[in-house]
């Protein structure tokens, strides 16, 4: 796999417009690779994403330029970089949460197993459905129980189920989440009164509640201690033989560990950001191919 900046016309460009709404697609684009269909694919196991000649403004303010990757169903995908280079932005992207931001808006395509999500037929909830998120901070809803805040994404995509399904359905997210033997006992305790790793985990099994095919992770070990992280990250390796998760993390050693792929983001004061190189962890760490890469994931600047 590899990807870099295109430098070709940006075809797909669109008018900066201010976008505020959940309903309103940013990027309404004739001949997408989609077929305006109302629901994402099925399926139950990872799929891949395609991100092509993405670009990304906040009002006047370019952040992304033309980000090509592929993102490949069932393995692990790192964007790495420093602060300020458009990683998050990108990941937000993914799931059509840059649109919640007023002055936001794109160009490009974000293909889901060939699917458009920027389709305007296509149903944003549906989008975010198949592709689910975790942020950097872990946020259980602090009035619901441990149980109920797995249960929560199922009632705000209108999804219905038995108690006994419910039940099951709690055990197994919590159980992938490797969360399970810790609460089994305290179910119906708040969820806020975890520690911060367990929310994160919590949070975790919420996501998986409603299927995702892809869970996207913003820098979710950043404020947990080692132990946390490390059973985070054997969350993720576990995770990763079913679906397709794409992390943002500044933590050189932790995308080494827990990665396929990466994607070297960076940007400058002047200029937006763009990937210098993406291909496999091994050879991004062992052998990149521009010196900018080597340098930052050798740790000499950023």
């Amino acid at each position: 796999m590899s990807a870099t900046a295109d430098v070709t016309t940006d075809t797909h460009l669109l008018p900066t417009v201010a976008v505020s709404t959940v309903s309103a697609p940013i990027s309404p684009k004739p001949g997408s690779a989609g077929n305006s269909p109302s629901v994402l694919g099925g399926g139950t196991s990872g799929a891949a994403i395609d991100a092509r000649n993405v670009s990304a403004w906040f009002g006047d303010h370019k952040v992304l330029d033309r980000i090509n990757l592929l993102m490949p169903a069932k393995q692990v995908t790192a964007l790495i970089g420093p602060s300020g280079c458009g990683k998050s932005t990108f990941l937000r992207i993914l799931n059509r949460m840059h649109e919640l931001v007023p002055s936001a808006a794109l160009a490009g395509e974000v293909l889901f197993d060939g699917v458009d999500i920027y389709d305007p037929a296509l149903r944003v909830t549906n989008a975010r459905k198949s592709i689910g998120m975790v942020f950097q901070k872990a946020n259980p809803f602090p009035a619901m129980s441990i149980a109920e805040n797995v249960l929560a994404g199922l009632a705000l995509t209108g999804v219905k189920a038995k108690k006994s399904v419910k039940e099951d359905l709690i055990e197994e997210c919590l159980t992938k989440a490797g969360l399970w033997a810790e609460v089994k006992d305290r179910l119906h305790q708040a969820g806020a009164g975890l520690s911060g790793g367990q929310q994160q985990r919590l949070c975790i099994a919420r996501s998986l509640a409603v299927r995702p095919r892809v869970l996207l992770m913003d820098e979710p070990c950043s404020a947990l201690d080692p132990t946390s992280t490390n059973r985070i990250e054997q969350t993720i390796a576990e995770l990763a033989s079913e679906i397709t998760i794409v992390i943002v993390t500044h933590n050189m050693q932790q995308a080494a560990r827990v990665s396929d792929n990466c994607a070297f983001f960076l940007a400058s004061a002047s200029t937006p950001g763009v990937i210098v190189e993406a291909g496999s962890t091994s050879q991004i760490f062992g052998s990149p191919t521009d010196q900018r890469t080597a340098d930052y994931v050798e740790g000499r600047f950023g």
